[in-house]
């Protein structure tokens, strides 16, 4: 009855998926963990644009900043092969992506973790990642999103190899994400740039700025082309 997904990298949060055939598979209902949690909004995060503007299938990072959460920056994977993008991210905002990660059933989750692996590096050093070998989800899509393509809300089963970094300094960063398991493999590098966020005379966050924290990118624009930024 189900269908598999299956990211890497999202590179992790991100996150490629490769599309299975049929509804989601329910997963029975379980108490939520933390790892359920955070893997349960960055699924939400990555369906809730179409392909044109998802940052699952964004070539370049011109979509990176799409629907951001405003305590996390999530980051994304691809639906196949590898891709390289650039990034502004505000400062102070903590780093969550799958370096590889699937949803599905629990045995789907049981097969796919048998040979995941991956690895994460920023700046030449090496991020350890967490294991999630099997937590109930659940996930809202949005009408002809680039994951399901179907507005929806189920639950069912996440799993991976997933990070959880603190906020990089200001500045220029490079992340490399390598992830695979069975017969899907990505590789994503991510040219960061960290930017100060606007402040006021007493060194706060302006209040524009605070208003258009996981605002997207369009409409940040918007913003700085009217002089609110």
């Amino acid at each position: 009855m189900g269908s598999t997904w299956k990211t890497g990298g999202f590179a992790a949060l991100a996150l490629i998926a490769v599309v299975g055939c049929g509804p989601a598979t329910s997963a029975a209902a379980k108490p939520m963990t933390p790892a359920g949690e955070l893997q349960s909004r960055w699924w939400t995060w990555a369906a809730s644009e179409p392909e044109k503007t998802n940052p699952v299938a964004d070539e370049d990072g011109s979509s990176c900043a799409r629907n951001q959460p405003g305590d996390v920056w999530f980051l994304a994977g691809t639906f196949g092969g590898s891709v390289k993008r650039a990034c502004t991210v505000p400062e102070g905002r903590p780093l969550v992506f799958p370096v590889v990660n699937s949803f599905g059933d629990g045995l789907d989750c049981l097969e796919f973790m048998e040979d995941a692996e991956g690895t994460a590096i920023l700046d030449g050093q090496p991020i350890e990642s967490e294991v999630y070998t099997g937590d109930t989800i659940t996930v809202e899509a949005l009408d002809g999103n680039a994951v399901t393509g179907e507005r929806e809300h189920f639950t069912t089963t996440g799993c991976g190899l997933w990070v959880r970094m603190p906020a990089p300094g200001l500045g220029g960063h490079i992340l490399q994400i390598s992830g695979r398991s069975g017969d899907l493999s990505v590789d994503v590098e991510y040219r960061l740039t960290v930017e100060e966020r606007p402040k006021d005379s007493d060194g706060r966050l302006t209040d524009q700025a605070q208003a258009l924290i996981g605002t997207p990118t369009d409409a940040v624009l918007a913003a700085v082309r009217t002089g609110l930024l």
